[in-house]
């Protein structure tokens, strides 16, 4: 059954800091711009479009649901507890601070409905987290993940690569210490330099040096890897392309690319056929055809690469997780298992996996 979201946006007002990488700003007097109303309208509008046979989850998207009162909370997900008791919709899901969630919180969401919470992680680098003023000590990450577990409320990691005073090294390790909190599902989000914000002060000063595309990649598909190797559903790589990150000005610096994680993804897949070409000096390729484009590589990069082995075939009897390469069957989990092995030996001896 195919799922759907019905976002609705709420905005920072319940933050409890401005994180240097952020741009959205408090109004005094005011907790937030979104009326009870204004979410019925939101609902009524998506279920008019969408399919009756099909998932629906109201999506409370602005990073900090739980920052506002308790009392407003309740008032939000009491209005979209209504339709869930009338069958129209399936659940709720958030977004949220790692140190906006107590047990009283919890319990709460979890009576009216709420199914998954994402927890802007972004690094457990106690270093990083005051670099970029998330003024929480790691143990709050590991106890809010801990209690969503213990309520069944699915849980979601978001994590940033390349924020200040972090490392190849220190966003790896972030993805090691995220994965012992047993998340569900995770984001991976490169930092960028965005206006109006603390890191546009301090990337124009010269005190911040933003990661280039190629360095965001290379970070990305170890971490990548790593979680997908670990069960965990990775349904985010970059950030989503909107219209405001498309103006010009808006964004000052970094790796931002509006298919970032195809460029992930042929990094990893040129890797692995790579090594085949070097060993076997051929690569006669055939696979399901929803595979092309991840195998051929964004703007046929992996082709032109390796274009004196490189021949690839449709065959779509094959699953989707099967890559026959020379005559020999590659699993996903083979692929990304080599990348993480390669990872291994070379960056991270002296980390103990």
């Amino acid at each position: 059954m195919k799922h759907y979201n019905i976002p609705i946006f709420i905005s920072h007002f319940g933050c409890p800091n401005a994180c240097v990488f952020c741009n959205q700003k408090k109004i005094n007097g005011r907790e937030t711009d979104v009326t009870m109303e204004d979410v019925r309208k939101i609902i009524e509008m998506y279920l008019e479009t969408l399919p009756k046979n099909s998932k629906k989850e109201v999506a409370f998207f602005g990073g900090t649901f739980t920052g506002i009162s308790l009392k407003l909370q309740k008032e939000y997900l009491e209005t979209v507890y209504e339709y869930i008791k009338k069958g129209l919709i399936d659940g709720i899901r958030l977004s949220t601070r790692p140190d906006c969630i107590n047990r009283e919180i919890v319990e709460q969401l979890k009576k009216y409905g709420v199914t998954s919470v994402e927890l802007g992680v972004q690094s457990l680098d106690e270093r990083v987290l005051k670099a970029t003023a998330r003024y929480y000590p790691v143990e709050v990450v590991a106890e809010a993940c801990k209690l969503l577990k213990e309520y069944g409320i699915e849980l979601g990691v978001q994590l940033m690569i390349g924020l200040p005073e972090a490392t190849l090294e220190s966003d790896y390790l972030t993805a090691l210490k995220a994965l012992e909190m047993q998340p569900d599902v995770a984001r991976i989000y490169p930092t960028l330099v965005i206006k109006n914000t603390k890191l546009e002060d301090m990337f124009l000063k010269g005190e911040y040096h933003a990661l280039s595309i190629g360095e965001a990649v290379e970070r990305t598909r170890k971490i990548y890897t790593l979680l997908e190797l670990n069960g965990v559903n990775v349904i985010r790589v970059g950030l989503q392309p909107s219209e405001d990150l498309r103006e010009d000005g808006v964004v000052l610096g970094g790796p931002f690319h509006p298919a970032f994680r195809e460029l992930v993804e042929t990094e990893i897949y040129y890797n692995f056929l790579k090594k085949i070409a070097d060993r076997e000096k051929k690569l006669d390729i055939e696979t399901a055809e929803v595979n092309i484009s991840k195998i051929v590589g964004i703007k046929k990069a992996n082709r032109l690469r390796l274009k004196e082995y490189f021949n690839i075939k449709i065959d779509n009897s094959l699953s989707r997780d099967i890559v026959v390469v020379n005559g020999k069957i590659y699993s996903r989990v083979d692929i990304l298992r080599e990348e993480n092995n390669e990872s291994n030996s070379n960056q991270y001896r002296w980390l103990s996996i």
